[in-house]
């Protein structure tokens, strides 16, 4: 569990900088189109997940993990990851960049989630040793 705290706050913090830093640099979500950049974005959970399965993995279970191991894994990291991104996008969207922009916010809300599972799917395959043969 301390191995999901701690790269679930790891994404949660890249992914809220993120967010703030793109303010900063002048794009803000008041409308429906994505600059080109925003997709970059997408190697945060990707990056993070890898890391943090590929410590789990390595250093909890002396490098012999299953499939589901790593999924479960990676869902616990996406969660923790994942309360302090939306905490940090309903703060920017509140108090800083205050306007009729939740729908856009939500439409990018549930693009992260998409990429956080597939990105999940992705890296349990990629690190998993074991392999469970099913008859």
């Amino acid at each position: 569990m301390k191995n999901a705290l701690i790269w679930g706050l790891v994404i949660g913090v890249l992914s809220a900088a993120w967010l703030f830093i793109t303010h900063a640099l002048g794009y803000d979500i008041s409308d429906d189109k994505t600059a080109p950049y925003e997709y970059l974005s997408i190697f945060i959970p990707i990056i993070g997940l890898f890391f943090g399965i590929k410590g789990y993995r390595d250093y909890e279970l002396a490098g012999n993990m299953g499939f589901l191991e790593a999924l479960i894994q990676s869902f616990k990291i996406l969660l923790f990851g994942g309360i302090l991104a939306v905490f940090a996008g309903i703060v920017y969207i509140n108090y800083i960049q205050a306007g009729n922009n939740f729908a856009a916010f939500s439409g990018r809300m549930f693009g992260a989630l998409l990429i956080g599972l597939l990105s999940s799917l992705a890296v349990s395959l990629v690190l998993a040793t074991k392999s469970n043969k099913v008859d």
